[in-house]
């Protein structure tokens, strides 16, 4: 095999972030009555959230802020888009939604399947996530993913972020594996590809979005079964 260790992306690329997270936001959005506090509109305030999520962790992987600012602010700036300014009931949302979000276990179709081809190859398989610690465990332990995995590198962990050479370079450690022996397995361009070129290893794209690739990846695939085509 030209590969021996597998380096897999968790959000967006097997476990499906969008949907677990609209389904959280939902329970809460009813357990917190926000109706009543003046967001008469759930799919509103998702799509609020999900923009000010996005720009956050933009600017949280780039250095920019703190985790604790980016768990909160992305509420706090989603209330403001409805004129409420509570700063206490940011915070609410924040540490509920971080609660709630690693109950949900929607996968991409064929997840299960490709990780069963691929241990049944004897590939030592392993998760690079820019996710928080102890999130992406309660994500991996309710999806039932955890019998796939030797390590779970975060960047919690590793105290760095992809595309950064550090992260690769603690999961190197971690894992044993040699960049060369190595392929990196993920949905994000900047985060997934361009770090797992940064740290020496080819680079899969999972395309489930079918963008155009603004950087070029050793390969692309547009659902997970393509793997088999691969791997």
């Amino acid at each position: 095999m030209k590969y021996r260790h597998l380096f897999f992306d968790l959000d967006h690329t097997l476990w499906d972030f969008e949907t677990n997270a609209k389904q959280a936001m939902g329970d809460i959005y009813s357990e917190l009555s926000l109706e009543e506090k003046g967001i008469p509109d759930f799919d509103a305030f998702y799509e609020r959230y999900s923009y000010h999520n996005h720009r956050l962790w933009d600017r949280y992987t780039k250095g920019f802020i703190k985790q604790d600012e980016l768990r909160w602010k992305r509420m706090w700036l989603a209330l403001l888009d409805f004129k409420i300014a509570d700063e206490t009931l940011s915070r609410q949302l924040a540490v509920q939604f971080l609660e709630k979000l690693p109950t949900k276990n929607t996968l991409f179709p064929y997840t299960v399947e490709i990780l069963e081809y691929l241990q049944g190859k004897n590939y030592q398989m392993h998760l690079v996530t820019n996710g928080f610690e102890a999130v992406q465990h309660g994500k991996i332990r309710q999806a039932k993913l955890h019998g796939f995995f030797n390590q779970v590198i975060t960047s919690e962990a590793s105290n760095s972020l992809k595309p950064n050479k550090e992260i690769f370079t603690y999961a190197f450690a971690k894992t044993g594996a040699v960049p060369e022996e190595s392929v990196m397995i993920g949905d994000n361009l900047d985060a997934d590809i361009r770090g797992g070129m940064n740290a020496g290893m080819d680079t899969i794209f999972v395309n489930h979005l079918n963008i155009q690739p603004h950087i070029h990846p050793t390969y692309t695939v547009y659902h997970l079964k393509e793997l088999e085509n691969i791997l």
